[in-house]
């Protein structure tokens, strides 16, 4: 492996707490119960994190910080501030980095969200999910649709750039009212909009006792529904289940999907860094208490591996296939450090099978490769 430049960095920032555990989120996430919301000390534990982090990436410039969850708006705004300073204080971040954190209708109040803007946050991501209350009471949620509303109307009014997430194919969902909500979305005047469908993750309340879904045929009319809305509106969808109008794509997520490099910390964060010779992976503690004193302790990873050859042609494309406009074949080699040769099987036997189109400027899913996306994935395991 030789790679001859280093890709864009990024860093991701976890916050593991929520008001409540949603039934059918599978993200390392904990609802905050008495005293184990504790704030200072997690934000210690992060820029402690960050430290041990700098000798395998000094110097590199970070392009886009994002705060995931968890509901990091949970935080204070002296919290987000503290990072961000941190952040600033030990590492080149660039001065028009994207900055994005995600939020929850619940954690809404207007002069805390001037704070996070002031902090330097200026890409909000709000977990909407539904505007129809029947759907956010089965999903779990604690907000409702005016709380939905009113934290989109708070969220415009401070961030130049604001994504709402939106699920469809909810218990009882007629194609109808998942069009009301997407047009309801479209409305606000948001600039980005990911549309996900809901599906039932392992471990998690849904998995165990599954509700009543809308069956393949009512899905496949629904999701047909949600993007021919978007589309006819002006979005571009330019990932699996990304929409956005000009401009206005996520370039943190672009760095995840065109397989950039990313620093992670917090409880459970996941990372990727690229050096001249290799590309490794790490894991963080996941329970934020056990993340927290193995800080205390000097460092959180808990796993530490390099990629092996015959990992990368996975692990590139697991991806690069979410992008509905592809990839360039020359990107392959400069991510990966190895010739596109490497997955060169793997492609023509996508091609037959119709889930993928390329020549010999650059290779892209096909309608049915986005379909299928698992199906597509799993062809370049081996």
């Amino acid at each position: 492996l030789s790679l001859q430049a280093l890709p864009p960095l990024s860093l991701y920032v976890h916050l593991p707490w929520c008001l409540k555990k949603c039934p059918y989120c599978d993200f390392n996430s904990h609802a905050v119960k008495g005293d184990n919301f504790t704030e200072t000390r997690y934000v210690e534990a992060l820029l402690g994190d960050l430290e041990t982090q700098l000798p395998q990436f000094w110097g590199r410039p970070i392009h886009t910080i994002f705060f995931g969850g968890g509901t990091p708006s949970l935080f204070s705004a002296k919290a987000i501030d503290d990072i961000l300073c941190g952040v600033r204080a030990r590492t080149k971040l660039l001065a028009d980095a994207e900055i994005t954190l995600e939020a929850n209708p619940g954690t809404f109040e207007a002069e805390k969200f001037a704070a996070f803007a002031a902090a330097g946050v200026n890409r909000l991501s709000i977990g909407i999910q539904s505007f129809n209350d029947a759907h956010l009471t089965a999903l779990g949620r604690v907000h409702n649709a005016g709380e939905a509303e009113r934290a989109v109307e708070i969220g415009l009014k401070h961030f130049p750039r604001v994504n709402l997430d939106l699920m469809y194919a909810l218990p009882n969902q007629t194609e109808a009212e998942a069009r009301s909500d997407i047009a309801r979305a479209i409305g606000t005047g948001v600039t980005h909009i990911s549309a996900y469908q809901l599906t039932l993750e392992p471990n998690t309340l849904f998995h165990a006792q599954p509700p009543k879904l809308p069956d393949d045929d009512e899905s496949g009319a629904i999701e047909e529904a949600v993007h021919g809305s978007l589309l006819h509106a002006g979005f571009s969808r330019y990932e699996i289940s990304a929409f956005a109008r000009k401009g206005e794509t996520s370039a943190h997520n672009l760095n995840y999907w065109k397989f950039g490099d990313y620093v992670g910390i917090g409880a459970g964060a996941h990372g990727k860094l690229s050096f001249p010779n290799r590309v490794e992976r790490t894991v963080k503690a996941k329970q934020p208490e056990q993340y927290m004193s193995a800080m205390d302790a000097g460092d959180a990873v808990i796993e530490r591996r390099e990629l092996a050859r015959s990992e990368f042609g996975f692990e590139f494309m697991l991806n690069a296939l979410r992008l509905v406009e592809g990839v360039s074949v020359t990107l392959f080699a400069e991510r990966t450090g190895f010739p596109i040769s490497l997955i060169a099987a793997q492609l023509e036997a996508a091609e037959k099978k119709g889930l993928l189109t390329r020549d010999h400027l650059k290779f892209a899913p096909t309608e049915l490769g986005l379909r299928y996306l698992n199906d597509l994935q799993e062809m370049f395991l081996n």
